[in-house]
């Protein structure tokens, strides 16, 4: 079934509510103050099911100028609107202010309906008409269709009804990737089901049972029930008006302007980067950090404007600017905003969001405008293109980047396909990191970079650990991104790992005569020192008119695995560690147990100083395993026969 929201808007008093009633049997004014006075002053809801099985949810809103801000609300997710006209009184204030506002928010589909035809003749009627078609001129309603009706006759209303399944059947479906949101425009409680709110669903789908997140506050619920316009559904969905029954929230803490959304799917900010459309109705220029009255959604809420590179932007003009908000907004770039200032308070503008997420910008500065101008397309590649150059190697999550473009599902697949040379995917458990591939290779040569220099400063060594590595290159990259720089760079052929060790291919460590002997020397200490080696300040004091190459060769041969680190100044030679090994299991060939007594007899008399950590290598390594202060063999090793 097709899913289409229907917008009334016009003048205070020219028939909206009354229309409704007609078309739906629906009375919109549930207020008794609503009825006591004659006008709307809330929103109200009605269905009407079309002649080709399409429903349309209405959604009527107040004429008075005291309540366009509730206008404005019902506004929000409209897929058409009913300009009402009532053909005794013509054009008037709110019938083009409402008109102004839907074109702010983007509505692109709609008709004309002249009210109370029973009150005119037909001359009369003609010249409304006419008077209708001027004041629409160059407005997206230009050459909307119009129906004359009268909801106390009834005359023109099956005409409307056929006119607006005809308008119907052209809008496109909403599609239902993306997100779940829902702007909130009604809360209430029901006696034995708690907290409900309602709203026109703006994307994706929820089900029955499912979490959702809400903004502000940050709470989360659970979806009991799910109905639209009365009927129980297990399944809300892009487009459609509906009522949610939720789950570990109080009415107390969620309001109209609430948004309740797809955990996780939305994050706040508090700045907007927007293009913004200031009318030639505005009264006067619009001034730089001048305070207004914005619209989202169904929130309003005090907004800064901050204009780049000038300091009043005139009626008529359209410009890029941000948006700095008294509270935190969710959102996605290309949603509607309207603004309304002065006093009393009138729409002077509106426009969309280019950026959700956006940084606080340096209006003095001319590159900041530039990068705004950037974000006025329309190509989604170049979107992503320049928020990925922005984050540089922080990357984004595809979380992060579904706001900014705003792309989900099929869409978002699409288009990192077709700029998959330009893209770098950073697979991870949870979610994919995006990087754009000219800075990724950047990257790779600031590791080639840091190698080089390690190894022009230390031509004996082999090379560096991956943590030392790390340590040398930029530290704005993710850990994974550092991984996956590292595993390209070795399938290029342009690292070589050695062991624990990464150098260049092209490095070859060669020791001259001089270095080669003196390492042997050095080697040789600690191998005569056997089980009592000399701590390497001790050892390297020896070679006091080379101290050093000393240290570099002695490192080189840590490195290496000649030297084997046991505790921070406790290093044995590998034949050593061997040579224990070999003791250990020989002396399990007739014994069931080690004790550090029986282990100081096989070296020869060790004090504790040395036992206790060869004991630990020992059982490190899964010869011997610990119980208590002895040691038993393994499972699985053998003695040696």
């Amino acid at each position: 079934m097709k899913r289409i929201i229907l917008g009334t808007a016009g003048h205070v008093d020219h028939g909206k509510t009354t229309l409704v009633k007609a078309l739906t049997g629906v009375d919109t004014d549930r207020l008794r103050e609503e009825k006591e006075r004659g006008i709307t002053i809330e929103l109200g809801f009605a269905r009407l099911d079309l002649p080709s099985g399409a429903r349309v949810g209405i959604v009527d809103v107040p004429g008075h100028e005291r309540f366009v801000r509730t206008m404005v609300a019902g506004a929000a997710g409209v897929d058409l609107v009913a300009l009402v006209v009532a053909a005794d009184e013509g054009v008037r204030p709110q019938t083009r202010e409402h008109l102004e506002i839907c074109e702010l928010l983007g509505v692109r589909s709609g008709l004309v309906i002249l009210t109370k035809k029973d009150l005119v003749d037909e001359e009369w009627l003609e010249l409304v008409a006419e008077e209708v078609r001027e004041a629409l001129r160059g407005t997206f309603l230009e050459k909307a269709p119009m129906v004359a009706v009268s909801a106390v006759t009834g005359e023109g209303l099956s005409e409307l009804v056929q006119v607006l399944d005809q308008l119907v059947q052209r809008i496109p479906d909403r599609s239902v990737e993306g997100p779940f949101r829902l702007p909130v425009d009604r809360v209430f409680t029901v006696r034995g089901f708690g907290t409900v709110v309602t709203g026109t669903t703006l994307s994706g789908r929820l089900r029955v049972g499912e979490e959702v997140e809400i903004h502000p506050g940050g709470f989360r619920a659970r979806v009991r029930r799910i109905q639209s316009h009365g009927e129980d559904r297990e399944e809300a969905l892009a487009g459609m008006r509906t009522a949610l029954n939720l789950q570990g929230v109080e009415k107390e803490a969620l309001s109209r302007g609430s948004v309740v959304f797809e955990p996780g799917a939305l994050k706040p900010s508090r700045i907007l980067d927007v293009e913004l459309q200031y009318l030639s109705s505005a009264p006067r220029p619009l001034k730089n950090l001048e305070k207004v009255h914005f619209h989202l959604g169904t929130a309003e809420l005090m907004a800064e404007v901050v204009l780049f590179g000038k300091d009043r932007l005139e009626p008529g003009a359209r410009d890029v600017a941000q948006m700095r908000l008294s509270e935190a907004v969710v959102c996605l770039r290309g949603d509607r905003f309207v603004l309304r200032a002065g006093s009393p308070l009138v729409t002077v503008g509106g426009g969309r969001v280019l950026n959700p997420l956006a940084h606080r910008r340096k209006r003095t500065k001319p590159w900041e405008r530039e990068e705004l101008e950037r974000l006025t397309t329309t190509n989604p590649e170049e979107v992503l293109r320049y928020h990925l150059e922005r984050v540089g190697l922080m990357g984004l999550k595809t979380s992060a980047l579904g706001p900014r473009l705003p792309a989900y599902g099929p869409q978002f697949k699409s288009l990192v396909e077709k700029l998959s040379p330009e893209l770098v995917r950073v697979s991870g458990e949870e979610e994919d990191l995006w990087l754009l591939r000219t800075r990724f290779e950047v990257f790779k040569e600031e590791i080639l970079q840091a190698l080089r220099k390690f190894h022009e400063r230390f031509p004996l060594k082999p090379g560096l650990s991956r943590e030392e590595l790390r340590a040398r290159v930029s530290s704005a990259a993710h850990p994974r991104t550092f991984e996956l720089a590292l595993s390209e760079l070795l399938s290029e052929g342009r690292l070589v790992a050695e062991r624990e060790y990464l150098r260049l291919s092209e490095h070859q460590p060669v020791l001259p005569e001089e270095a080669e002997a003196l390492k042997k020397k050095v080697e040789e200490v600690f191998l005569q020192g056997g089980f009592i080696p000399p701590e390497p300040e001790e050892a390297l004091s020896r070679f006091r008119e080379k101290p050093q190459l000393a240290q570099d060769m002695f490192e080189v041969l840590v490195q290496e695995g000649t030297l084997v680190r046991l505790s921070e100044k406790l290093f044995f030679h590998r034949k050593t560690l061997e040579r224990a090994k070999e003791l250990v299991l020989k002396h399990f060939e007739s014994h069931s147990e080690l004790s550090v007594g029986d282990f100081r007899k096989l070296t020869g008399g060790a004090s504790r100083k040395y036992l206790i950590p060869l004991l630990e290598y020992l059982d490190r390594e899964k010869i011997t395993l610990r119980v208590g202060d002895r040691r038993i063999l393994r499972k699985g090793r053998r003695p040696s026969k």
